[in-house]
């Protein structure tokens, strides 16, 4: 099974595809995790909310962001500023939980998704992990990536 390339390239032929299924899930959580949320218009959904905070201030000790008193810019996503960035998707309330969200929505080829943030404060980075189980061929999936802190 072939999947379009992300990013969409056109080529003599069309669309470019990708033949390693693996590959093309791997871009696809990695355009979710890059997007902000409520930036696209065809799907305002579409992204993981993270994003949408790269300019708030990080609160180290609690391991939340701070509320930056600009109701206008997150009103829009109830709770956001209660979420831990470090956690696992099996906790509502945290950042990982938000990405597995996104995922099953948007990621539909995975199956038995789970997420998992941590944030390690000497290095001022965030490793997301992502596992699932590829649907069609029921192999194991891991999708890792790291994120620098903005702080």
């Amino acid at each position: 099974m072939t999947s379009i390339s992300i990013p969409l390239q056109l080529t003599g032929k069309g669309l470019r595809r990708e033949e390693d299924q693996k590959r093309a899930i791997d871009a696809a959580i990695g355009l979710i995790i890059s997007t902000e949320r409520f930036s696209t218009p065809a799907d305002a959904q579409f992204g993981f909310v993270f994003n949408n905070l790269r300019f708030e201030m990080f609160n180290e000790n609690e391991g939340v962001i701070f509320d930056s008193g600009d109701t206008d810019t997150m009103n829009y996503v109830q709770g956001i500023y209660d979420k831990k960035i470090s956690g696992s998707s099996k906790s509502i309330n945290t950042f990982a939980a938000e990405l597995k969200t996104a995922i099953m929505k948007y990621e539909q080829r995975l199956d038995d998704i789970s997420v998992s943030m941590t944030y390690i404060r000497e290095e001022r980075q965030i490793y997301i992990t992502v596992k699932g189980v590829i649907a069609n061929s029921k192999e194991d999936y891991v999708f890792n990536k790291v994120i620098k802190v903005w702080n």
